[in-house]
């Protein structure tokens, strides 16, 4: 099964949960459509010469889900299972991502049909090039602001710039995020996703009496999101007692010392071999004796007969979709608190934000000032979804599809219906 085909099922879950909580805002049909319907949807072709002199031709695609709250945000990702139909439900989920962390920006996602591992790095510049300078007359600062995503990276983005600078004849560090530092890039990026997770737990575990010295924690995922979460977790007191990845998952009742973990990645690459904990499989890292649990892997993990077994008493999820909604009823019902993605994970998206806002300005903080405005943005959103979800005895997830659907609803009422 390819990824593509994967994501899409994920995000028809994120139409199970927005219908939940269209339904707690007695959402009318009319407005329903407007809100699953995208604004635009953009495909094109892509043809490109290979360093062999061979020529290749690629699809292209770019979806502007809304523009009611801002200029269109969402990555560009990179992988020959990229369809219309997954980078739709991307730009639609990400519609919601933006608005519950109060960003604005609207949602949108792109991608193109090839595979980057199997090119080179001229190719992958050439392809990077065609497909920004395609997209010239409808991204850019104030219309649609690209990021990085599956298989792209910041030197994918400094090309994306270059080329619709070249275009637009002046430099447009704005016209993406995620870019290097040196020509416009935030502080503080790299770690952001992380850190949001681990912001995002530590104010709920305050809320329902769990000290940081004593609770554990167990993170499904040691990439970008899971190792940065696992330090920080660790540099706030908790004991950190199960980490994975692709190899599988170490568990150690002690304590794992993350910097540790970190070195040996860096090292070998992955976990495997890591001796500071006892090998398990990631299926039971998620059934693990903990106080706190991090998806921050793979997608559909909590199916309902995981969900049924999982000990810990919060979820915090740092990958997208985690949880199927069948999952997530168990949860609800075990009063097992879970903090759902488009919440816990928009510390990567909230940084964009504030890149963009900084290369605006061409004024740059101090990663400490980053990292400040985070969580204030961060807390202030949480703060407010669960006064929703206390409000109207719902989850945290449905008190946050609740809290963006309506910001939504309300920029485009305040705007009306162009006719």
């Amino acid at each position: 099964m390819t990824t593509a085909v994967r994501e899409v099922s994920v995000f028809g879950d994120a139409i199970a949960y927005f219908n939940d909580a269209a339904d707690l805002l007695e959402l009318d049909g009319g407005m329903r459509r407007i809100l699953t319907n995208p604004s635009r949807q953009i495909i094109f072709s892509i043809p490109f010469q290979r360093d062999t002199g061979e020529f290749e031709v690629y699809t292209g695609y770019r979806v502007q889900f809304s523009f009611a709250r801002g200029p269109a945000k969402g990555g560009i990702r990179y992988h020959p299972g990229v369809t219309l139909d997954e980078v739709t439900a991307l730009a639609f989920w990400m519609t919601w991502k933006c608005a519950v962390v109060d960003l604005p920006f609207g949602g949108g996602k792109g991608g193109v049909t090839c595979d980057p591992t199997q090119l080179s790095m001229n190719e992958v510049e050439r392809i990077t090039r065609r497909y920004a300078a395609e997209l010239v007359e409808v991204v850019g600062p104030d219309k649609d602001v690209p990021a990085p995503d599956v298989n792209t990276t910041p030197q994918v983005m400094a090309w994306f710039m270059d080329t619709y600078s070249m275009h637009v004849r002046q430099n447009m560090p704005g016209v993406v995020t995620g870019k290097p530092l040196e020509i416009g890039g935030s502080r503080g990026r790299t770690e952001a996703t992380g850190r949001g997770v681990t912001i995002c737990a530590l104010d709920e575990m305050a809320e329902i009496g769990l000290r940081p010295e004593q609770t554990s924690i167990a993170i499904q995922g040691f990439g970008n999101v899971g190792k940065y979460a696992a330090k920080l977790f660790e540099d706030r007191g908790c004991k950190v007692v199960g980490i994975s990845d692709v190899t599988g998952a170490y568990y150690n009742d002690e304590g794992i010392y993350v910097s540790g973990a970190m070195e040996h990645v860096a090292k070998h690459g992955t976990l495997e071999g890591f001796k500071g904990g006892d090998k398990i499989t990631n299926a039971e890292l998620l059934t693990s004796e903990c106080d706190v649990l991090v998806p921050a892997a793979l997608e559909k993990v909590f199916t309902p007969e995981t969900a049924a077994n999982v000990k810990a008493k919060l979820i915090v999820e740092g990958a997208n979709g985690p949880t199927t909604p069948e999952a997530d009823r168990i949860f609800k019902e075990r009063g097992i608190t879970v903090i759902p993605d488009i919440m816990a994970n928009a510390g990567g998206v909230t940084v964009s934000y504030f890149e963009w806002a900084q290369d605006r300005a061409g004024y740059f903080w101090k990663e400490s000032e980053v990292n400040q405005r985070l969580e204030d943005f961060l807390l202030t959103n949480l703060h407010e979804i669960r006064g929703i979800a206390n409000s109207r005895h719902a989850t945290l997830r449905t008190a946050a599809y609740t809290l963006a659907i309506d910001r939504v609803v309300k920029a485009l009422k305040l705007r009306g219906i162009y006719a």
